[in-house]
């Protein structure tokens, strides 16, 4: 805002409040003016929004504390007071305000430092700093507010997490509402509903309905980014000797896996596209193989256990485990 502005615009008048008017009774009667101006209800009235801004540039001052004594005390002066450019004629146009701080004191010169501080605390010359503040568009000086968000929390199960699905929620006031849970949504992600949380206080946008959710664990399965992983065991001999085993799949179905002769335990056996499918990719199945060994064995077992261990290699399978060790 330009300083002359300060002297000529009556702010208090245009918000029609008296000069001591109390910082609620500012606030209310702000909010009322703006519901009623504002150019989002007066589509196309440019005598609307002219008023809007106005009455916005006013409470933008009279709001601050600080705003609102510089501007009581540049008012005080009177609106005879007036800045013009340098080289604009005359002294410079300072003279009337120079003379508000009266001729005597230094030499018959006007008090700098007491008229520099009223305008700024900090800035260097007329127009810097808070004096010289303007907005950002008519919805600048404390324009209306959003309204706020409403928040919820939601529980869904590990299916229905990752294949996306719509539910009906409970709002605060009873009412239900749906939500779109999009496919692989996390545990711990929030949904955001634009426009559906409480309402502005003058005139603004609609807050926002955010619903956080929560995902229960699965029995087998879980999530690794897009890729679904679960553990699959098998035995010793399977192992060993190489099978084709089958997998159970998230959606219900099973896939064949074919292990390889003498795998490891801990290996990953990898099914591509059967993992999370979203609009950033699918992932994979990641099945890791865990060599299940036998709690309980007869005699019969036992016997032939014996007879392999006697024939299998004489390796030890911790030796180079005790090697790195030692260094």
């Amino acid at each position: 805002m330009a300083s002359q502005d300060w002297f000529d615009k009556d702010f208090y008048k245009t918000l029609g409040v008296s000069k001591d008017v109390s910082d609620a009774d500012l606030k209310k009667t702000y909010r009322k003016l703006a519901r009623k101006y504002h150019p989002d209800s007066n589509q196309g009235d440019a005598a609307a929004e002219a008023k809007f801004k106005e009455i916005s540039e006013a409470y933008s001052v009279l709001s601050d504390a600080e705003q609102r004594r510089e501007y009581d005390e540049i008012r005080a002066m009177g609106s005879g007071a007036r800045f013009t450019a340098p080289g604009g004629g005359g002294a410079g146009g300072f003279e009337d305000v120079f003379s508000r701080f009266g001729q005597g004191g230094r030499g018959g010169q006007a008090d700098f430092d007491d008229i520099f501080s009223m305008f700024s605390q900090g800035g260097g010359s007329f127009g810097g700093g808070r004096f010289g503040q303007t907005g950002g568009g008519f919805r600048g000086f404390g324009g209306p507010q959003k309204g706020g968000d409403v928040t919820a929390t939601t529980t869904l199960d590990f299916v229905t997490a990752v294949q996306g699905e719509t539910i009906t929620l409970q709002a605060a006031d009873g009412k239900p509402f749906k939500v779109k849970v999009p496919a692989g949504v996390k545990d711990g992600q929030k949904i955001r509903l634009r426009g559906r949380g409480r309402p502005s206080p003058d005139g603004g946008e609609p807050g926002d309905i955010v619903v956080q959710v929560k995902v229960r664990p699965h029995p087998v399965f879980t999530r690794d980014g897009l890729n679904l992983r679960l553990v699959v065991p098998v035995t010793f001999t399977e192992a060993a000797l190489g099978a084709t085993i089958e997998v159970p799949t998230l959606s219900g179905d099973t896939v064949k896996l074919r292990v390889a002769p003498g795998t490891p335990s801990g290996r990953v056996l990898r099914v591509k596209g059967r993992g999370v499918t979203t609009a950033k990719g699918t992932g994979d199945l990641l099945a890791e193989l865990q060599v299940a060994v036998p709690a309980h064995l007869d005699d019969a077992a036992r016997e032939a256990l014996e007879r392999f261990h006697a024939l299998e290699p004489k390796e030890n399978p911790r030796g180079d485990l005790m090697a790195k060790a030692r260094g």
